[in-house]
């Protein structure tokens, strides 16, 4: 073992620090898990991951230290996001990592059973997690999904029209609420008609995700005087509300992510451009101003 080259050595210690880094992480979770049959799977895994980093540590003779920054990160991303969104993420890093491997396979020659092991706790796993949060993303995507055209939109139209941050900002906010209050009737309605129980839940995460998305867009308005600075920071934030969304999904759902990334962005900034024009014909041609 003390022959292999000092590029095998590098690899196979820093494949120490994530088998070392995945066992903390699954083993935190697991201890914070309600349900029963999860936590064994979770603790399971959580073995497996160390007894993978002892058959490492007896080929490279040195003991690593966890990344704590990584394993906090991961344990946050539990909590606020769920365990299929932070197991899915977990994952992928694990199998970039594992490209690493074929570097060292002829060295090692327990490492395909150890790759195998993990693939196969893994889809178990993720085959038996059931989250609520993620059987309602057709309804957040529904409210999130409108509040960034229709208040993108409505706020750039506002913008020409107005050229007032608090004016505008007052608009905007009564044009959300009255939204997310209609959006979310219109989903307790369309799902209840479709004899869904999960009726009132659907609608309550539409109006939530409109609500939120709203806030964040007016929120410039309501800080900075200048509404044409403010409308730029708005669209930005309408952006960033997108990529980080389908990230998420793209991740927890498995699903293309340039794909839906490019194509709510476009339609989003589509429509306001679109709005803005709009603010520009009517202060010029019909002289509204406030």
């Amino acid at each position: 073992m003390n022959n292999l080259p000092q590029s095998v050595i590098n690899e196979i210690t820093a494949d120490q620090k994530n088998e070392k880094d995945a066992s903390i992480i699954y083993g935190k979770i697991a201890q914070r898990t309600k349900n029963e049959d999860n936590r064994k799977v979770l603790q399971k895994i959580a073995d497996d991951e160390k007894k993978h980093y002892g058959i490492l540590k007896k080929y490279s003779g040195v003991d690593v230290k966890p990344r704590r920054f990584k394993i906090f990160i991961f344990i946050l991303f539990a909590r606020l996001f769920g365990l299929t969104f932070t197991f899915k993420l977990l994952e992928n890093a694990e199998e970039e990592a594992h490209t690493g491997y074929k570097k060292i396979e002829d060295y090692l020659p327990e490492l395909r059973g150890m790759i195998e092991e993990e693939e196969r706790h893994e889809r178990e796993l993720i085959g038996m997690l059931n989250e609520k949060r993620l059987d309602y993303i057709g309804s957040i995507v529904l409210g999130l999904n409108d509040a960034l055209v229709e208040l993108t939109g409505a706020l750039a139209g506002y913008t020409f029209a107005i050229q007032d941050s608090r004016n505008i900002a007052m608009l905007g906010l009564i044009t959300g609420i009255s939204a997310s209050l209609s959006m979310g009737a219109s989903e307790y309605l369309s799902k209840k008609q479709e004899k869904e129980d999960r009726a009132f839940s659907s609608s309550l995460y539409t109006g939530i995700a409109y609500i939120i998305t709203v806030s964040l867009l007016i929120a410039p308005f309501l800080f900075l005087p200048n509404p044409f600075v403010n409308l730029g920071i708005t669209i930005g934030i309408a952006v960033l509300i997108i990529f980080f969304f389908n990230y998420y999904i793209s991740v927890a759902k498995e699903l293309s992510f340039r794909k839906r990334f490019f194509e709510m962005a476009a339609i989003s900034v589509g429509v306001a451009i679109i709005s803005f024009l709009i603010g520009w014909v009517v202060r010029t041609f019909l002289g509204f101003e406030l």
